[in-house]
């Protein structure tokens, strides 16, 4: 039987509960093997962000999925130079996997909205399968935007991919600002994460 994998990047800074419960909730829908994690070395979208150093984000990810069985870690995205354009990972990943496998790019109902800007959009959809985690009662997408870019084939394809799952209303930037004002954030992400931030002591007013 061909194999589904299910790719999630992010800049994971950090990785938080909101993370796991959409790589799992898709997990379950799709009924994948495998969930990789993908830190960016930089997102194009976050070019004028200072994100934590890669390795320590990485770490976080894999501290974030030691007890979830179908989920692991990938540094691809974290060895190359200049901005992590999705297209370039799934190639990648289409081109070490075998001819049947199904690739599936994991994202939030924020990014969907995003797509429009994204590089090579076309391309992309013609390459995976986008699945996008909402909430049921999320806002109707206005399809108009998209189609002076995809035609109504991958357009159906990324409604197709819409799932309604359960979103935890976590920020990797609400926690960020909890921290940096001495505030406790151990409800929004792993314990091991949490114990790993507090040991290194990022994201207060002097990070490392």
């Amino acid at each position: 039987m061909p194999k589904r994998i299910g790719l999630y990047g992010g800049s994971f800074d950090p990785i938080h509960h909101g993370h796991l419960s959409i790589a799992q909730a898709v997990a379950d829908q799709l009924n994948l093997d495998e969930v990789l994690f993908l830190p960016s070395a930089q997102p194009p979208h976050k070019t004028n962000v200072r994100l934590l150093a890669t390795k320590h984000r990485a770490e976080m990810v894999r501290l974030a999925i030691a007890d979830f069985p179908l989920f692991s870690l990938s540094d691809y995205d974290l060895n190359r130079l200049g901005p992590t354009f999705t297209i370039d990972t799934i190639k990648h990943f289409r081109q070490i996997s075998d001819p049947d496998t199904a690739l599936y790019w994991i994202i939030g109902a924020d990014s969907l909205a995003e797509l429009p800007t994204w590089h090579r959009i076309a391309e992309l959809v013609d390459m995976c399968q986008i699945v996008t985690a909402a909430r049921k009662t999320a806002e109707p997408i206005d399809w108009n935007r998209f189609r002076p870019l995809l035609n109504e084939r991958q357009i159906e394809s990324l409604s197709r991919g819409i799932l309604d799952t359960p979103i935890v209303d976590i920020s990797a930037t609400d926690i960020r600002s909890r921290l940096a004002k001495g505030s406790r954030a151990e409800d929004l992400i792993p314990q091991a994460v949490n114990q790993y931030i507090l040991h290194h002591g990022f994201y207060g007013e002097s990070p490392d």
